[in-house]
């Protein structure tokens, strides 16, 4: 009998990033894959992006809804806690042996909840990392404690979830999926990227790519800090800037709201897309002279794309990163030094050599190849977590 698995995916980004998974999984005679999409996948406002995993091939076997319509996080709240009772039922009806969840969005904390209290077990990849600037950091590791299988990006990573109590055997060095998509799918052309967006061009020499999602963390509204990437964004008037719409985060709406304004006001320079698949973002980092923004992707995917990142602010504090990964505060003057520094000849040439800490040569064999040993781990009644303890020494609290 089939190994039963279970894709839950929220985002056209996440589903961008496993679709290779997905399909490596589904082409073995030895597992029987299931997906379930919640969370941005069914809204209309960021383009009803299950229609993506159709588009792909794949059945999508449970539609978990959990609308939100306001930028409050008490609503995210509410719709996490609709998420789990929705994914409680679901997971139920699929009975998987094993979920996979990438990453750190709420809507996955909400899921892995569900899958553990059900005695699903969990295979978690992406976890390890930190980013100090949003709450992401905190949803992460919490699913990394109630995931029993870990597929991290860099061995750093690695050892932070080891030393988060997760047995070695089960923590496994992958590189990034989204690394390895950029490497081995194919790109469009630029006059079929043209086509793909309505005419707009997107060249080596003069296209901004850029992505800016709330900083959870921050005391100030994220509006204000993304006014300052569209001040910054006029002083380079002979560019033209491709905006990829924010996440539903808290304050994601207001900053869409702000970009669809922007674009209006700069119809000859600028475009708005609520969100870009996974060939498009490949396609337009490989042909775009810049990433910038605050997105995880301009840590991971960019610099194995060849382009520089101009990373803003706190929401990705404290990822590894490549060399060419520019960092800088959030206004104006530093943002647009750090593009000036970013378009420079030398730093154009740093990041053509295409380095990061995120590559791996094999990562999509090794996610299998680990799935599939943890899953005979399981079916020889190898199930229990236990807790790992490191031998280091432990400061002592401080009295103040």
């Amino acid at each position: 009998m089939p190994y039963r698995i279970t894709i839950l995916t929220g985002t056209r980004a996440d589903w961008g990033i496993l679709t290779p998974l997905a399909q490596a999984l589904r082409n073995r005679t030895d597992v029987a894959l299931s997906i379930v999409a919640t969370n941005m996948h069914l809204s209309e406002r960021h383009g009803m992006t299950v229609n993506e995993i159709l588009r792909a091939g794949f059945a999508v076997d449970r539609r978990v809804p959990m609308p939100i319509v306001t930028d409050s996080p008490v609503e995210r709240i509410h719709a996490m806690a609709q998420c789990m009772n929705g994914m409680a039922n679901a997971l139920t009806e699929l009975r998987p042996n094993a979920v996979i969840i990438l990453g750190d969005r709420f809507e996955m904390l909400a899921s892995a909840s569900a899958a553990a209290m059900l005695r699903i077990p969990i295979i978690h990849i992406a976890g390890g990392t930190v980013s100090f600037g949003a709450v992401d950091d905190s949803i992460r590791h919490a699913i990394t404690k109630l995931a029993s299988l870990h597929l991290t990006e860099t061995e750093e990573h690695r050892r932070r979830v080891v030393q988060m109590g997760e047995d070695p055997a089960r923590v496994v060095t992958c590189g990034a999926l989204g690394v390895w998509n950029i490497m081995h799918r194919p790109l469009l052309t630029e006059d079929e990227l043209a086509q793909a967006l309505g005419g707009f061009r997107v060249t080596r020499d003069r296209t901004i790519l850029a992505t800016y999602h709330p900083a959870t963390l921050d005391n100030v509204p994220p509006a204000d800090s993304f006014r300052q990437l569209l001040i910054a964004l006029d002083r380079f008037p002979d560019h033209n800037v491709l905006f990829s719409g924010a996440n539903n985060d808290a304050g994601g709406m207001a900053i869409n709201a702000m970009i669809e304004v922007y674009a209006a006001a700069n119809p000859t320079r600028v475009k708005a897309v609520k969100t870009l698949g996974m060939e498009l973002i490949i396609s337009t980092m490989r042909h775009s002279a810049v990433f910038v923004g605050n997105s995880s992707s301009g840590i991971v995917e960019a610099p194995s794309a060849g382009i520089p990142t101009v990373d803003i602010g706190n929401r990705q504090a404290g990822r590894q990163r490549a060399a060419s990964v520019i960092h800088c505060p959030d206004d104006a003057d530093s943002i647009e030094a750090a593009i000036r520094r970013a378009l420079s000849p030398e730093m154009q040439e740093l990041a053509a050599r295409r380095e990061s800490p995120y590559y791996h040569e094999n990562t999509r064999t090794i996610m299998v190849d680990a799935i599939m040993r943890f899953l005979a781990d399981l079916a020889d009644g190898h199930a229990n977590k236990t807790f790992y303890d490191v031998d280091f020494a432990c400061p002592p609290a401080s009295s103040n």
